[in-house]
């Protein structure tokens, strides 16, 4: 294993700390208990927006904590659920008398660890509510999920539904919105390789050299089926056909399409992806009216790429299109 860390069991905190420094004006990050809120605290007044989950996925959450998006985001240790009380915390600081919508991808430890926090900040007098982000069309249940795993998908939720937070809505507003985007979008990714979880020293999973994973989960977690290496344009038709298929998407409907990388992935590769996905969904007069590109929910140095579509209609687009300023995404600002 080469990895530019010190010990492995410090991993998420020194990378915290690090993050914390490069983006000052931006975040305030607390080591005890661990989590990412605003540097300017909780607008008054405005419906706050907290998400979280294991590291290794960065620059999800906490990449995304700023204007237009989360008030505060919680890390676990790789891979692993942020337990009840940084959540708590976390909510607390991103209450600024509104209310809080927890965005929570659908994993179990996810699902009942926000689920308690919840719990425990109403009972302090924090009105909260939750939403769970379940894309991810390549398997019904995994290692870590009871239905569909949250994906991709959870990226465009936080950025729409801060969208919609930050303009003034209400929390049931800002919930109803986060659902119609979770209800619209659809996700598929594929691994070219394993990842190796620090503190394991081991890749996750094997795969031969001519072999890749196609509906792999952002946890490593086995797909729909294994198959030999195959071009750039094959591997995008094996992701993009079934997220197209569940969506119900058709001919003269509006969509963003995302293509994120793994971690391991250049640039280069994630937009030949791209282009040969374009060119399908122009082909069946679908018309991509927004599009992403770039490594924004990863699965450590994990080789390979995802495929996200999201329905949109006039009042999403114009929520995607609202200035948002964070450490992992900024326009408009």
């Amino acid at each position: 294993m080469k990895k530019l860390i010190n010990d492995p069991q410090n991993v998420v905190r020194e990378s915290l700390r690090g993050f914390g420094l490069a983006y000052p004006d931006l975040v305030r990050v607390s080591e005890d208990p661990m989590f990412v809120s605003r540097a300017g605290g909780a607008e008054q007044g405005k419906v706050g927006l907290v998400s979280g989950g294991g590291s290794g996925h960065e620059p999800l959450h906490a990449g995304y904590v700023g204007v237009g998006m989360l008030g505060a985001a919680v890390p676990g240790a790789v891979f692993t659920s942020p337990t009840p009380d940084p959540i708590l915390e976390a909510t607390k600081a991103a209450d600024g008398g509104a209310g809080v919508l927890h965005i929570v991808k659908n994993y179990t430890g996810d699902v009942l660890n926000f689920e308690t926090a919840a719990e425990l900040a109403e009972a302090e007098d924090i009105e909260v509510s939750a939403v769970v982000v379940n894309d991810d069309v390549a398997v019904e249940d995994s290692l870590y999920t009871a239905g569909r795993r949250g994906v991709g998908g959870t990226v465009l939720v936080e950025k729409i539904a801060g969208a919609a937070a930050e303009r003034g809505d209400d929390l049931a507003a800002v919930t109803a919105v986060a659902q119609q985007v979770i209800g619209n979008v659809r996700s598929m990714g594929v691994a070219l390789s394993a990842c190796t979880v620090p503190h394991a020293g081991k890749p996750s999973f094997d795969l031969a050299e001519d072999e890749i994973e196609i509906g792999i989960g952002i946890h490593g977690e086995p797909g729909r089926h294994r198959i030999p290496m195959a071009t750039a344009d094959e591997i995008t038709d094996q992701l993009l056909d079934p997220v197209l298929h569940d969506l119900g998407v058709g001919s003269g409907e509006q969509v963003l399409l995302f293509v994120n990388g793994m971690g391991g992935t250049p640039l280069s590769e994630l937009y030949i992806v791209y282009n040969h996905a374009r060119e399908v969904l122009d082909g069946r007069g679908i018309t991509v009216g927004r599009s992403l590109v770039g490594n924004y929910i990863t699965a450590l140095e994990m080789q390979g790429a995802s495929i996200t579509v999201l329905r949109l209609d006039e009042s999403l687009t114009a929520l995607w299109d609202a200035p948002v300023h964070t450490p992992a995404l900024r326009w408009g600002v």
